[in-house]
């Protein structure tokens, strides 16, 4: 009997349980009645306190198009695993047995750059670990695309599509607020479906001064509004050469729940235009997937399934030139992957004339 156990991890984006389906379904075709499959609660913390079920087939039935995880999802901050405190004691040793008390033979996680790290530490402690890159940034090194992303971006575009029609009909200028700390992937890819004229990416610093001038002389040329996609993590050039310990208390100390509110005063008193800011937050992370999330969703599972039948463990799978491919955890670890200044699809941006304010 095949013993396989699957948790989802840290914030949750569609296609989970379109994934968790692909796992299960494909282990069930090949190995019939010869395979248990335990779902463990809330992700690693389940795992920790042993919060596990032992699963059904039925289980895994009209779930293709739900949004969420049926399994439920916390965030473990890696940097806590290895903390031993009176509440949880020595997190990885209490994985590591509960993993064997539930007779494991493979621990099927799901999840982005976070998890990622605690899926190759379990894999060094000698647990064997196969994981599915999950989430709407699309930042996580190895593969092309993770699922959760076009689902994002189908979101945020419909909102820019959505914000364009008002901005047209009072001439104002809008500034709509995209997930994404670090990296600005979801923001680039809806900001050009989108139409946006301005996109404020981490990765691209940008000068005030330039995206005020922008604004004007698109008034100049009379044209009545502009629409600006900015990635909740973007930075001015100053903002740049601060530590991350700068940053935070910078950002701390500014009255403005957040960039684009800032961005919005400073931008109207530098151009005496009318802004507004919509913040869609996590609209971008919810519902059903888009039907390639779907298809990519269960493309990675049945792969994932296909890893645990031939016992190749410590493996990622991974979208590269559209196949799917097994990358090492220990390559996936700890690595951004962010987007390069010189990429053609930033390039394509600015052929069609739109800011980065740089």
């Amino acid at each position: 009997m095949k013993r396989v156990g699957i948790l989802t991890s840290g914030g949750d984006c569609q296609g989970l349980n379109a994934a968790i389906r692909g796992v299960a379904k494909a282990l069930y075709v090949e190995c019939k009645d010869g395979v248990e499959i335990y779902g463990i609660t809330d992700g690693y913390r389940g795992l920790i306190e042993g919060d596990y079920r032992l699963m059904k087939k039925e289980d895994f039935s009209g779930i293709l198009t739900l949004g969420g995880t049926i399994l439920g999802t916390s965030r473990q901050p890696f940097k806590l695993m290895r903390v031993v405190d009176e509440n949880s004691g020595d997190k990885i040793q209490r994985m590591k047995d509960n993993y064997k008390k539930m007779k494991l033979d493979c621990l099927v996680v799901l999840g982005g750059n976070g998890t990622h790290k605690t899926a190759n530490l379990l894999s060094e402690e000698g647990l064997n670990v196969v994981s599915l890159p999950k989430t709407i940034d699309n930042d996580i090194w190895g593969t092309d695309m993770t699922f959760g992303f076009q689902s994002a971006v189908d979101i945020a575009t419909h909102v820019l599509d959505c914000i364009h029609t008002t901005a047209t009909s009072h001439g104002r200028v809008f500034i709509v607020e995209i997930m994404g700390h670090k990296v600005g992937w979801l923001t680039l890819h809806a900001g050009i479906a989108g139409g946006a004229d301005v996109i404020l990416l981490p990765e691209i610093p940008y000068n005030i001064e330039k995206v005020a001038k922008t604004l004007s002389q698109r008034a100049k040329a009379g044209k009545g509004f502009s629409i600006l996609a900015v990635a909740e993590g973007a930075l001015s050039v100053v903002e740049a050469q601060m530590s991350k310990k700068e940053l935070k208390a910078a950002r701390a100390a500014q009255p403005f729940p957040s960039i684009s509110y800032r961005l919005a005063q400073e931008l109207g008193e530098k151009t005496g235009q009318e802004i507004r800011v919509t913040v869609p937050g996590h609209f971008q992370r919810g519902g059903s997937p888009c039907a390639y999330d779907r298809v990519l969703s269960t493309r990675f599972g049945t792969a994932a399934a296909n890893l645990i039948l031939n016992k190749q463990y410590g493996y990622m799978v991974a979208l590269q030139n559209n196949v799917i491919v097994p990358v090492p955890l220990a390559e996936v670890a700890g690595k951004l992957k962010t987007v390069p200044k010189d990429s053609d699809v930033v390039q394509s941006a600015r052929d069609l004339g739109i800011s980065f304010g740089d």
